[in-house]
């Protein structure tokens, strides 16, 4: 993990630096890349931060989408606000498809990862889903806190899962694929907060994954949209005195879902593998929380990828990366 940034961990976890950013800081679009040819996933793409990321994708001219949401029924409205949304004319009947996903059920993530080994290439993947329920939860199938399971567990056999596919297609690409996993600031993160604990949890998950998988498959990394105040991701929360206070203090302070999405879709089509196995943050790579780089912040890291990787035995994801290491090492990828 690259260590040499123009700024400290703990000052760029600092609550102040990232409030400044949030407020002064203006993502530039994405507009000198062409995405012909290609086809991006975007999860948790029928509302918020995902289905700007998705309607950004298309206006750079992806030739399929792929809406991965798990109310497919919503995902179909949103293939509607989609399409009648757009200023492209080259739009046919099978650019954008909706596949299910309930990342609360890993059934659904292994069939959904199956399901992608139809597709001819896959070039760009945006791992946006995620829950922030009011109340806890603990998931029926795995008694992990539902939160968890969605936002981490779920989130990241899906990355490892498609892998295999990645590596399969890039036979018929030009480029490696990208895989963008949406984060938060580390300032952001409250031990406290279980939806911030959640992503602490992935941006270690991000390090270790970047360590075993060559920048030749897939250029891994992650992203913050930073605070947007009209995604309906918090609803749950607005609901509740406090998050009703929260609200109006976002409506203030938080960009549109259309902003935060820039950010994401810069992370997963602009950038090159300098950002392999790191975090953007306002468009730039900065450093993720400062417990990552901590000796405890290693040993946890190895740790956490130990009780994954066990966690994930059934799909037997160890033997996946393995296999990945083996054609590195043989030269049979590219």
């Amino acid at each position: 993990m690259t260590t040499k940034f123009d700024i400290s961990p703990e000052k760029q976890a600092s609550v102040p630096r990232f409030f400044y950013q949030q407020l002064t800081f203006t993502p530039a679009e994405v507009r000198d890349v062409s995405l012909q040819g290609k086809t991006a996933i975007v999860t948790g793409s029928n509302t918020g931060v995902g289905f700007e990321t998705s309607r950004q994708l298309l206006d750079l001219g992806v030739s399929k989408l792929i809406l991965a949401v798990r109310n497919e029924d919503k995902g179909k409205a949103a293939m509607a606000k989609l399409i009648s949304s757009t200023a492209r004319k080259d739009l046919s009947e099978d650019t954008i498809e909706v596949w299910n996903l309930d990342l609360a059920i890993y059934a659904s993530v292994v069939a959904f990862a199956k399901r992608t080994k139809s597709l001819d290439r896959l070039d760009i993947v945006v791992l946006n889903g995620g829950i922030a329920p009011a109340k806890r939860v603990f998931n029926i199938q795995t008694g992990h806190d539902e939160m968890i399971q969605v936002n981490y567990l779920s989130t990241a056999l899906l990355a490892i899962l498609i892998l295999p596919i990645i590596k399969e297609k890039r036979a018929n690409q030009e480029h490696p694929s990208r895989i963008t996993l949406v984060s938060s600031e580390p300032g952001n993160i409250d031990m406290l907060d279980r939806m911030f604990v959640s992503k602490l949890l992935g941006q270690f998950f991000l390090t270790e994954l970047a360590r075993i998988v060559p920048v030749s498959v897939a250029v891994i990394n992650a992203a913050s949209p930073g605070t947007v105040h009209d995604s309906d991701f918090n609803r749950e929360h607005d609901k509740t005195f406090s998050g009703a206070i929260a609200k109006k203090i976002m409506r203030r302070i938080g960009s549109t879902s259309a902003v935060g999405a820039c950010m994401i879709t810069d992370a997963a089509v602009q950038h090159g593998e300098e950002t392999h196995g790191q975090f953007l943050s306002f468009q730039k790579v900065v450093p993720m929380a400062p417990i990552l780089y901590t000796e405890e912040g290693k040993s946890i890291s190895k740790r956490l990828w130990k009780e994954t990787m066990a966690e994930f035995s059934f799909a037997k994801v160890e033997n996946i990366l393995q296999e990945i290491c083996e054609d590195l090492a043989t030269g049979d990828i590219e």
